[in-house]
C-alpha cells in the first residue's frame, strides 16, 4: 500500500531585522493644522466628521516630509529602508493618512492606529530605530522608555528639487550619551575640557540616536553620494578629539563636523540646509530647516 503525503509549504514572513526602520506618527509627516484645529475645538465626534467628509483630500506635507520622502527614495537601489505610521488616531479617522501617503508617492504600507493611547512600547516590536512625532509628551514618554525619539519643532523650511539626502546631528545628548554635558553643566567649560583631554581614547557611551545612524551609513555604503551625514556641535579643541574617536570606536562615519566651540548653530545649518537635525537643546534649534528635539539627558531633566 503507497501512502500518499501531501507536503506542507509555509510562506516565510517578511523581516524587518536587516532594515532600517523609522515610525512616524502623523503630525510629523503630514500638515495636520486644520484637522487638529477640529479636534480641540469641537471634539472627537466632530473630528471623525471631519476626517471623513475630506477622506479624498489629501494632507499637505508636514516638517519630516522632506526627510522620509528622500529616505524612502533610497530603496531603489534594494530593500533599506521601512517607513511605518505609529499614529494616535483610530483605525477609521487613520485612513486618510495612508491614502495622503499614496498620493505623494510615499511607499509606506505599514500602520498602527492606537486611538489616543501613546504608541511608542511598539517600537521594539518592529525594530524601530527612531521614532518622529510632534507631539511631546509622546517622544517624552519613548525617551523615557530608553527608546530613540524626537519632537519635531515647526519649520519655514523650503523644500528643493536636491535628490541627495542631508541629515545633521549634535553630538553630546543625540549620538553619545549626556556623561561629558554632566561634567560640563557641573564644573563649567574648563573642568569639561579637561575631562575630555584625559579620557580623550576613551569612547564615550552610546546615546539615543546611535543605532539610528549605523543604520544610515549601512546604507551610504551602497549610496554614498545621495546621502550626506553632518555633526553640529559645541564642542571645539581639544574635546573634538574625543567625540572623533568615540565614532570610530561605534564603527561609525560622518562626512562632515563642526566643532563650534559654543558659536550659534544657526548659519552654520542655514548654509548646510539639513533635510532634519538632531539636537538634545531647544536653544540650538531653528525655524529655517527642519528640526528635531531629542528630549534626553540632563539638560531635559525637569
Amino acid at each position: 500500500m503507497i501512502i500518499a503525503r501531501a507536503a506542507t509549504i509555509s510562506a516565510v514572513a517578511p523581516s524587518l531585522e536587516n532594515l532600517l526602520v523609522v515610525g512616524v506618527a502623523s503630525s510629523a509627516l503630514f500638515d495636520l493644522t486644520e484637522s487638529d484645529a477640529v479636534f480641540h475645538a469641537e471634539g472627537e465626534e466632530a473630528y471623525r466628521a471631519y476626517q471623513e467628509a475630506h477622506l479624498d483630500e489629501p494632507f499637505g506635507p508636514g516638517v519630516a516630509f522632506p526627510f522620509l520622502r528622500r529616505l524612502l527614495q533610497l530603496n531603489s537601489l534594494g530593500p533599506l529602508v521601512e517607513v511605518i505610521v505609529l499614529s494616535r488616531n483610530s483605525p477609521d479617522t487613520g485612513l486618510r493618512i495612508l491614502r495622503s501617503a499614496a498620493h505623494h508617492g510615499l511607499a509606506i504600507s505599514r500602520a498602527i492606529f492606537t486611538q489616543g493611547r501613546a504608541p511608542h512600547e511598539f517600537m521594539p516590536a518592529l525594530n524601530m530605530s527612531l521614532f518622529l512625532s510632534a507631539h511631546e509628551n509622546d517622544v517624552r514618554k519613548a525617551t523615557a522608555a530608553g527608546m530613540p525619539a524626537g519632537q519635531v519643532l515647526k519649520s519655514s523650511f523650503q523644500d528643493d528639487d536636491d535628490p541627495a539626502l542631508r541629515i545633521a546631528f549634535d553630538f553630546d545628548g543625540v549620538l553619545a550619551d549626556d556623561a561629558a554635558e554632566r561634567i560640563y553643566q557641573s564644573g563649567g567649560l574648563d573642568q569639561f575640557q579637561q575631562h575630555e583631554a584625559t579620557n580623550v581614547v576613551t569612547p564615550l557611551d552610546p546615546g539615543p540616536l546611535r543605532n539610528f545612524l549605523a543604520g544610515v551609513n549601512r546604507i551610504q555604503r551602497l549610496a554614498e553620494d545621495r546621502v550626506r551625514v553632518s555633526v553640529v556641535t559645541a564642542r571645539s579643541a581639544p574635546a573634538h578629539e574625543r567625540a572623533i574617536n568615540s565614532l570610530k570606536a561605534w564603527g561609525l562615519t560622518v562626512n562632515d563636523a563642526f566643532f563650534l566651540g559654543g558659536l550659534e548653530k544657526a548659519p552654520i545649518l542655514d548654509v548646510l540646509k539639513p533635510h532634519i537635525f538632531f539636537d538634545d537643546q531647544r536653544g540650538h534649534l531653528v525655524q529655517t530647516v527642519p528640526c528635531v528635539h531629542i528630549p534626553f539627558g540632563i539638560t531635559n531633566e525637569t
